[in-house]
């Protein structure tokens, strides 16, 4: 049986970084450089702009303050007290622009480095990182050789990461070691453009595949258990949040590779229930 989506927001310019955090969804609006979040009924509170950058990832502190990502001065902002104030400077450190992140429950965030500054050189490669940023601040390197990380999303007993491979059409799996390093256990799936992803209570994935304008659910072996088709739209984040984290929020926009380069595109916010809950981080 077809799951049937239902809009909770339409017109954005280009929505990322979908995160279920006290009783709502936060994201950003990269296009317009907004931090914003939207109520389960639909209502839409603008927080903060990014009046230099744009914004794309976010993260959760354990205290409730948002981290946002900023992509070319890579970035990490904190959003605390109704304004956005300097987290992390990954200027002198990551090598090429940042585009994901996530911050786990014991506030360690790690982010995509992609290797190469946008838009994609044709051959850029295996060049991609992430970077794990600690609570003190301190960076390391604690993966290399992906293809373009883009989504990221830890277990809920922070032993396991995953990240998408928008490149490699693929995810990669890491075993976490207690120190925050990542240990590649393997990679699974195969879809078009894997974008955002989060976890399930199941281990499962769900993964927005840009370019199968479809937000798609895989098993750890990467065998694909649902799929949720957006005709027409790239797939490009999505998060389980509501009061059971049974609500799936899939992040879509009318536009292309080509037209996102001429800044035209429009995004909108669709929800639908799934039987199995989230788990982790987003």
């Amino acid at each position: 049986m077809t799951k049937q989506l239902t809009t909770v927001l339409d017109g954005g310019r280009y929505f990322e970084g979908p995160r279920w955090h006290n009783g709502r969804l936060w994201f950003v609006d990269c296009m317009a450089r907004t931090l914003l979040s939207i109520s389960p009924s639909g209502e839409l509170q603008e927080h903060a702009a990014v009046a230099d950058d744009t914004p794309c990832g976010l993260g959760v502190l354990p205290n409730g303050d948002i981290v946002v990502l900023t992509m070319f001065k890579k970035r990490l902002l904190r959003f605390a007290d109704g304004k956005l104030s300097l987290y992390a400077d990954l200027s002198e450190f990551a090598t090429g622009t940042i585009d994901d992140m996530i911050i786990d429950g014991l506030g360690r965030a790690y982010v995509g480095d992609l290797g190469f500054d946008m838009p994609p050189p044709p051959d850029r490669g295996a060049c991609g990182r992430i970077i794990l940023v600690m609570p003190d601040g301190a960076a390391r390197v604690v993966a290399e050789g992906l293809r373009f990380p883009n989504g990221i999303a830890v277990s809920a007993d922070h032993r396991r990461l995953v990240v998408a491979e928008m490149d490699g059409a693929c995810l990669a799996d890491y075993d976490i070691e207690p120190n925050g390093d990542l240990k590649l256990r393997g990679r699974f799936g195969s879809m078009k453009s894997p974008d955002g992803i989060c976890l399930d209570q199941q281990g499962a994935v769900w993964v927005a595949a840009f370019e199968e304008d479809a937000f798609i659910r895989l098993d750890a072996n990467g065998r694909e258990l649902q799929r949720i088709k957006v005709p027409g739209r790239r797939a490009i984040a999505c998060a389980l949040g509501g009061p059971e984290r049974r609500t799936l929020f899939c992040l879509s926009a009318a536009t292309s590779h080509e037209e996102l380069r001429q800044r035209k595109s429009s995004a909108r916010i669709d929800v639908v229930d799934v039987e199995v809950a989230g788990a982790g981080y987003p």
